[in-house]
């Protein structure tokens, strides 16, 4: 079942319960971009607006890491309000090991990949991952257009996946009305799209947009 994601990156902060409210009834859950000024060259979010976010919504929180050292910051984004974390196989030397911190902590894991970053480097944790996330644009910077060869990397992305129904495979950058039907054709299950559907006048009818066959 496909699942929208708005991310609030491109929502306006000075309003942001009021964008999350506008969303709440049409969206599956809520991604969230942590970047720390290191790993990627932003800087944007830290635990404490993820409380404020789960203040303001009950939709599952989907917390994207792109930090470095992420198994520092684990525990607090979960006791923030996270239902779900993503780190980066580029940022994690240890990566099984932060998958099971994820887990004990009572978070659903993902591990996410850059463009320039081959699948075939999850082969080995892919059984252990509730969801992989691949990157449509190079992370740091949210507006960006969509990557064409994300789509080959999300059918080799299920191909890993075999006929087992997890990971979930959710894909990230430049989603809007005509990459989005490309990306759920190479097996994407969670689109996660910020400017397309915090930019526009009326966010829910691009959450519609996003569904449609």
């Amino acid at each position: 079942m496909l699942q929208i994601a708005p991310s609030i990156l491109s929502a306006d902060f000075a309003h942001l319960a009021q964008d999350i409210e506008k969303v709440a009834g049409a969206a599956d859950l809520l991604h969230l971009d942590i970047m720390d000024g290191r790993f990627v060259p932003n800087i944007t979010m830290g635990p404490m607006v993820v409380e404020a976010v789960r203040k303001a919504t009950d939709l599952p929180l989907d917390v994207h890491m792109m930090i470095v050292e992420p198994d520092r910051y684990v525990s607090e984004f979960r006791k923030a309000g996270a239902d779900m974390i993503s780190v980066h196989v580029e940022a994690c030397p240890h990566l099984e090991r932060t998958v099971g911190l994820i887990h004990e902590v009572g978070a659903l894991a993902g591990v996410a990949i850059n463009p320039a970053t081959p699948v075939e480097v999850l082969v080995d944790i892919l059984p252990e991952l509730d969801y992989v996330l691949v990157m449509s644009v190079n992370p740091g910077f949210g507006g960006q257009a969509f990557w064409p060869r994300a789509l080959d990397k999300l059918r080799r992305v299920v191909s890993l996946r075999g006929d087992r129904a997890r990971p979930l495979i959710e894909v990230d950058g430049g989603i809007n009305a005509e990459t989005a039907p490309q990306a759920r054709e190479a097996g994407a299950e969670i689109l996660v799209a910020g400017s397309y559907v915090f930019g526009a006048t009326d966010p829910v009818e691009r959450i519609k947009i996003l569904r449609r066959d």
